[in-house]
């Protein structure tokens, strides 16, 4: 039987355990990160956030619906989010409110999907989703470690990165710091790998005895997907003009099995 409206949220939040079950599978889909922040901080909690929110979906200030309570269970719907990203919280720098809480705001003129009409896929949201490979690749880190439009984020795509970054919590001070440092680590590796490629090309002979796949091999692990903040470690490398280096996020599983048949082929004795 269907509920009024009147006793749904009340009856979505007895049951907040059947999407809470799902957040240990959604962090091994993403090897523990945050979807929106590539965040793995471990003094972090993490919630299962409903992208299309379930109880309010809060438009523009002072205006809101009902939102998406059909979509309460929809594991389709649920995002693995650190909670600076999914819950309101207060910049204590900026004294400005972060996080998505129950934002979802949509383009100017888009459908909205309600109860009786449910088209959510026509809708046009502003919020970029981390599920989406159009939105994910708007997205671009700057030399400075903050998140900034990609080469191809243009018109309208702008405002939607703009103000996802601003709703998410994208730039927090804590992350980019975080970014920053993985730069940093992908800088002093890069000159590591090209000072041992210069004295691997001037002195022939000594090439074969130098780590230069070490170095190498150790900068294509960070830009593994399973690495936190490998969209950062890439962009770094693209910076350094060394694009090649990045391991594609779909080649993970070809890259371990060829990093565990190399490692065998170079040290025999391991399979006995």
């Amino acid at each position: 039987m269907k509920l009024p409206s009147s006793q749904r949220i009340a009856f979505i939040k007895k049951k907040s355990h059947i999407w809470r079950a799902f957040a240990r599978y959604l962090a091994q889909m993403s090897y523990g990160k945050c979807w929106y922040s590539e965040s793995n901080d471990p003094q972090s909690f993490f919630d299962v956030d409903h992208f299309r929110p379930k109880g309010e979906a809060i438009r523009e200030e002072e205006q809101k619906d009902e939102g998406y309570p059909w979509l309460a269970f929809d594991w389709m719907n649920f995002r693995y989010s650190a909670q600076r990203s999914n819950r309101l919280s207060t910049n204590d720098a900026s004294g400005e409110t972060e996080g998505k809480g129950s934002w979802f705001p949509l383009l100017p003129g888009s459908k909205k999907a309600t109860w009786d009409d449910r088209c959510e896929s026509e809708e046009k949201a502003i919020l970029l989703d981390p599920t989406c490979k159009e939105d994910v690749a708007l997205v671009d880190v700057g030399a400075d470690g903050r998140i900034i439009p990609s080469l191809i984020c243009v018109g309208t795509q702008r405002v939607r990165l703009k103000r996802s970054r601003e709703l998410l919590g994208l730039n927090l001070e804590n992350l980019v710091g975080a970014r920053k440092k993985a730069i940093r680590d992908v800088n002093e590796q890069f000159d590591i790998l090209s000072k041992t490629l210069a004295v691997a090309n001037q002195i022939e002979e000594a090439a074969d005895g130098l780590p230069v796949y070490e170095s190498f091999r150790q900068l294509r692990r960070w830009s593994r997907p399973d690495h936190p903040y490998s969209l950062t470690i890439r962009a770094a490398l693209t910076r350094l003009g060394a694009p090649q280096i990045c391991a594609p996020p779909e080649e993970l599983d070809h890259e371990k099995s060829h990093d565990s048949a190399l490692d065998g082929a170079l040290n025999p004795q391991r399979k006995s």
